[in-house]
């Protein structure tokens, strides 16, 4: 029996174009240099940071709305920077991509409340600029404060957000895989010919949401349709995310019931038409790492006094719409039924959740998993935790920048590599072929190809390209 080569172990950077991201508090931290999230070099400098490290990608998050649900205000959210303010992620990536070579970068976009031929046009012009090194992060917004924001009467029902999800992707795909051949563009100066006339097409759309007409004014780019992300845990979201994302966020800190999440993702996929490995699944996770097991526990003790617990619970009440500050500490949640985030606000349903529990949970102002100790037993427990539950990678949350990231360079990489579970070098080519290695453009398999462009079926993937190689 051929032994199965261990899984290399994929890596995004997990941020947001604000001081507050998922740790609440430790801006306050007298290393952190979050505050200058509004400078663009330091954007710049964690781009080569991660890339230093070959990192997979930067995951830039992002929401419309501010947090209001906890204590029904924002005086916290505000003495707290719990993503407020926070700034348009897209602005980031050119300047980023222009240090860089290889790292990817995952960009949040509620589609919610975006025009989908401008949100494609945006895209694909970064693909082109990135070389291929863009993903869209799919999500359908939870917040009412949203809502009030743009001028809507209140947030559309929870299933219904992903109806129109569906349509907006279908318009994108046809703009970014349908209105354009893939060999269009020319370029022949003695002919006088930049694009063929005949290998442009107009698209026509009209659905439940969206109309439109006419060609798309972006030409083909390396990837075409962006990397597609998305985090969608409740029955509704799953079956889309399984249908349309190549890569998947879940949350979960056992082991077990991880892999019970990855089983059915993974099975979905298939009854979708699709590999159960078209999908890759990345679990959110926090890490406080040094040089020794002793150092990470002190740096985990000093980090702690910075954080900001209830910040935490600020943000969790405005995810399950539910105020969480009307509770006693040792009060059992009850359940409601809201319209923010399905999958957070079922485990009220499942459990008995108090506020007592949450802080503890939130003990570094956030609620991922929390992993401490030398760069060799955070390795540890990453392996395990990809070889027992089947998932594919990790979106590194931040603590305290940037040397959360440094911290996870120096102590956790090196130790990866050595147990071979980490790569040494980055491969040529787009976010797509890296990831998966199978070209720059989406599997036939996937839902896209029933609005390619007939010749753009037939064409050769053209977009893997070489570029030098860093170490």
């Amino acid at each position: 029996m051929t032994q199965q080569t261990p899984k290399q172990i994929l890596l995004n950077a997990f941020d947001m174009n604000s001081v507050g991201h998922i740790n609440h508090g430790l801006w306050t931290h007298p290393r952190d240099q979050s505050h200058r999230f509004n400078e663009l070099n330091y954007w710049t400098e964690l781009a080569k940071t991660l890339e230093q490290g070959l990192f997979d990608g930067l995951f830039i998050a992002d929401i419309t709305g501010v947090y209001d649900v906890y204590q029904n205000g924002i005086d916290l959210t505000l003495k707290e920077s719990i993503q407020l303010p926070s700034h348009d992620p897209s602005t980031l990536v050119s300047a980023m991509a222009a240090v860089t070579q290889h790292l990817g970068f995952g960009v949040t976009v509620n589609l919610s409340y975006e025009n989908p031929y401008q949100f494609a046009r945006r895209f694909a012009s970064l693909d082109h600029l990135t070389q291929g090194r863009i993903g869209w992060n799919i999500v359908t917004g939870y917040l009412d404060s949203a809502e009030r924001l743009i001028g809507q009467q209140g947030l559309k029902e929870h299933d219904l957000r992903y109806a129109q999800a569906e349509e907006f992707l279908e318009l994108c795909y046809k703009f970014w895989e349908g209105s354009w051949e893939n060999d269009a563009v020319l370029k022949d100066k003695a002919q006088r010919i930049f694009s063929d006339p005949a290998k442009v097409h107009t698209i026509q759309h009209q659905g439940q949401f969206y109309q439109s007409q006419g060609v798309f004014q972006v030409s083909p780019s390396p990837q075409r349709t962006p990397v597609l992300y998305q985090a969608g845990a409740s029955p509704r979201g799953l079956a889309f995310a399984t249908q349309h994302a190549e890569g998947i966020f879940i949350g979960g800190d056992r082991p077990e019931k991880i892999k019970q999440q990855v089983d059915k993702i993974r099975a979905l996929a298939v009854s979708q038409g699709r590999d159960a490995n078209s999908v890759k699944i990345f679990v959110g996770i926090t890490v406080v790492t040094a040089e020794t097991d002793p150092l990470a526990q002190e740096k985990l003790a000093e980090y702690i006094r910075y954080a900001s617990p209830e910040a935490g619970l600020a943000h969790y009440s405005s995810s399950v719409g539910i105020d969480l500050s009307k509770f006693a500490d040792d009060e059992a949640i009850p359940y409601q039924k809201t319209n923010s985030i399905a999958s957070v606000n079922q485990k009220f349903k499942e459990q008995s959740i108090t506020r007592n529990d949450l802080k503890a949970q939130h003990v570094l102002g956030g609620r991922y998993p929390l992993i401490v100790g030398s760069g060799a037993a955070v390795a540890e427990q990453l392996i395990q935790w990809i070889d027992e539950t089947g998932i594919d990678g990790f979106n590194l949350t931040r603590t305290v920048a940037p040397e959360s990231h440094q911290d996870f360079i120096r102590y956790v990489i090196p130790e990866l590599q050595q147990r071979g579970r980490y790569k040494t070098s980055y491969s040529a080519g787009s976010l797509r072929h890296k990831l998966f290695q199978q070209g720059g453009h989406l599997a036939a398999q996937h839902p896209v190809q029933q609005f390619r462009c007939l010749s753009s079926n037939s064409t050769p993937d053209l977009t893997i390209h070489s570029e030098k190689q860093t170490a």
